[in-house]
């Protein structure tokens, strides 16, 4: 265990340009002690991802990413065979100029990221990254790496971990997880930091933006979570927007540069087409108060 505490967790995070609150704090110190892997669910944009990759940089551990996707398989997660190089071997066999070999053999395997992080050398953290947008039957899948730490090549037999890496799902939550999984996961709700928050999180991830920016913006960006929008603004937008508005130099916020910089902030039309003339300028003032 590289951590012998939640407070050593929390500077390590820190030096990596990442705030975390007591609660996230803990539930990652307990998924590395007791070594069991850590489901972190939350609105988009709240920094499930970003507390990944800087636990693997505070660990000093490769970071291996499973980007999850509708249709997603095996052969794009674990492994897959090198058909052009295997039929490569074929003619060249048939030509006599090498021998015919075993086709399914480790030269011919692709390892994928489930496959890279079992056999890294190094204890690697796998991120499996938005699990949610899998399908029923991936999932299904991962309960055999998530229980016993292995997978089961039919041509290869049965492969266990080299070392057992460190795992992170995370998930917007578009659909429920089955129960079997989340049974082999620790849990963990991120919220949108507080306003507090927020304004520390923006002055370390943008450095040099004027402190009156910073705790506009994250009132602003509060500000729009309590309305009615399609996509409300995550800390991810506001540190983009932040960036946006001091490349800009400005040192507050106006209705004018707010205007101009909205699509840092939101990503959809409708979202943006609601925050008009009166609304805005309301808006930019109750952030400057």
């Amino acid at each position: 265990m590289a951590f012998g505490s939640i407070e050593e967790l929390e500077g390590a995070l820190a030096r990596s340009s990442y705030l975390t609150d007591r609660g996230l704090a803990t539930a990652l110190y307990l998924a590395l002690r007791l070594e069991k892997p850590l489901l972190l669910e939350g609105e988009a944009g709240v920094g499930k991802t970003e507390a990944a990759k800087a636990v693997a940089s505070a660990l000093d551990a490769p970071l291996i990413r499973l980007q999850c996707y509708e249709g997603l398989d095996i052969a794009h997660a674990v492994y897959e065979w090198n058909y052009a190089r295997q039929l490569l071997h074929i003619r060249a066999a048939q030509a006599g100029t090498v021998d015919e070999g075993e086709l399914f053999g480790r030269d011919f395997l692709i390892r994928r990221p489930v496959l890279e992080a079992l056999e890294s050398e190094r204890r690697a953290l796998l991120l499996i990254d938005e699990i949610d947008r899998a399908d029923e039957e991936f999932e299904a899948f991962l309960l055999e790496v998530l229980s016993d730490f292995q997978v089961t090549i039919p041509e290869l037999g049965t492969i266990h971990a080299r070392e057992r890496p460190y795992v992170i799902l995370t998930s917007n939550r578009t659909r429920e997880l089955h129960d079997a999984l989340k049974r082999r996961c620790l849990y963990h709700w991120i919220e949108h930091p507080s306003l507090e928050r927020e304004v520390q999180i923006v002055e370390l991830r943008v450095p040099g933006v004027p402190g009156r920016l910073a705790e506009q913006a994250a009132r602003f960006a509060a500000e729009l979570r309590a309305l009615d929008l399609q996509k409300p603004p995550g800390i991810a937008e506001t540190i983009d927007w932040v960036r946006a508005l001091t490349a800009l130099g400005r040192q507050e916020l106006d209705v004018e540069h707010v205007q101009a910089t909205l699509g840092s902030l939101l990503k959809y039309h409708e979202d943006v087409l609601a925050l008009r003339d009166e609304a805005l300028a309301q808006l930019v003032a109750a952030s400057r108060d």
